[in-house]
């Protein structure tokens, strides 16, 4: 066994042939389920998830109480313990915590990069350069609610022990994050939406259980809610070219907005985005928002 990464030279593929071949027709737009066996690795337990916690810096921990409605105005009350206690007590806490960017210890950069390295031929041949790989741990009580909210990476979130639901919402769709939204997250504003109920009809229904992933569009709205057992699930994110060229078309049509125009949304992959783009990054470098 590989004292990194804890594979045997027999098991070393986490995504099988199956599921690579699933990822690759529905990578970057379309949400799919796939399969992994990464439940039982020796770097994701408990014991040594709360290791880890002690060894990232405090601004890459969060935690809060777990039972919060799908839409949340502002930030979750704490608990009142350590993400120690937290993550070792998941089970009767009533807590969601997550670990981010655990590629700052070696030994979970390994991991993080022999699995985006399963997927990293197809993530190239479509969107370009896999840029920024990072790895986030979520460990959560039973019942816990992850509210309403995008993310700019592409992201495949693992479920390790326990169960959860996501509750995914098309990507680019201005009925469920308006327009202004994405610019003011893409602004430095925040990433939680604002949820209402004739919302759910657009839903789409990922269960998950242990050996169950569900590749995340960037930027696509979604929602979370973990089973009747207390939850692990790992998310591995990366970057592209294209999603980078979408950020900044965001922010140009923020500007434009701004100066009184009524900007035309980015388009999806495969468009590039270029133009607004390039445009923003000039604006930027000239320094005239500031």
């Amino acid at each position: 066994m590989d004292a990194v990464t804890g594979f045997t030279d027999s098991d070393r593929a986490v995504f099988g042939a199956e599921t690579r071949e699933q990822f690759a027709a529905a990578y970057p737009e379309t949400p799919v389920k796939l399969r992994h066996n990464l439940e039982h690795h020796p770097l994701l337990t408990l014991e040594a998830l709360a290791g880890l916690a002690g060894k990232l810096p405090n601004d890459q921990i969060e935690y809060n109480r777990g039972d919060l409605p799908i839409g949340l105005d502002g930030k979750p009350a704490p608990t009142g313990l350590s993400i120690e206690e937290t993550i070792l007590h998941v089970a009767t806490s009533n807590s969601w915590a997550v670990l981010k960017n655990i590629q700052q210890v070696p030994e979970y950069e390994a991991l993080l990069l022999s699995l985006l390295g399963e997927l990293k031929p197809v993530i190239e041949e479509k969107t370009g350069a896999m840029l920024r790989p990072q790895g986030f741990i979520f460990i959560s009580s039973p019942n816990a609610v992850t509210p309403y909210h995008f993310d700019p990476e592409h992201n495949i979130l693992l479920q390790l022990t326990g169960s959860k639901t996501m509750v995914q919402f098309p990507a680019g769709d201005n009925r469920f994050a308006p327009d202004t939204t994405h610019e003011t997250y893409h602004s430095g504003g925040p990433r939680e939406l604002t949820w209402a109920d004739e919302l759910a009809a657009g839903a789409m229904e990922f269960p998950l259980a242990p050996g169950e992933a569900v590749m995340v569009p960037v930027m696509a709205p979604h929602y979370v809610k973990v089973g009747p057992d207390s939850s692990i699930s790992l998310s591995i994110t990366w970057r592209s070219d294209w999603s980078f060229a979408e950020a900044d078309a965001r922010c140009w049509n923020g500007v434009l907005r701004k100066a009184g125009l009524n900007p035309r949304a980015p388009g999806r992959w495969p468009h590039s985005n270029k133009a607004k783009a390039t445009a923003f990054r000039i604006w930027r470098r000239l320094g005239l928002g500031s």
